[in-house]
């Protein structure tokens, strides 16, 4: 029971620096994003909505421009959705890889990877 708390609590990470490129005027004039949601951070916008009564869930929903629903678990997927948009609109990478930036290939590799055609 011990080793598995232990593990829980470790995280993995790739050791790579993550820089973001601002993407609208207003992050390069310094906005971080977190002024329509309050946070970047998915953990803390889904605590945020659990302690939403179904008033506040609906009145958040329409500040944010998504038609409140009936269904509960359908409107917190939809606000989840943008949410996600949202911070993705905010972190996109500095120097996305591309296939023209990408490293030459040898001949024999080139060989190797047509026989499957």
């Amino acid at each position: 029971m011990a080793n598995k708390n232990k593990l829980e609590q470790l995280s993995q990470t790739n050791a790579k620096v993550e820089k973001f490129a601002p993407t609208t005027l207003e992050q390069i004039w310094g906005d971080k994003g977190s002024s329509k949601y309050g946070t970047l951070d998915l953990a803390e916008y889904e605590a945020k909505l659990k302690n939403f009564n179904k008033s506040d869930l609906h009145s958040h929903a329409r500040s944010l421009g998504v038609m409140p629903n009936d269904n509960h678990d359908l409107l917190l997927r939809k606000l989840k959705q943008e949410f996600l948009a949202h911070i993705n609109a905010y972190r996109r990478p500095t120097n996305p890889t591309t296939v023209a930036s990408a490293k030459k290939v040898s001949p024999q590799v080139l060989k190797i990877l047509s026989e499957g055609r």
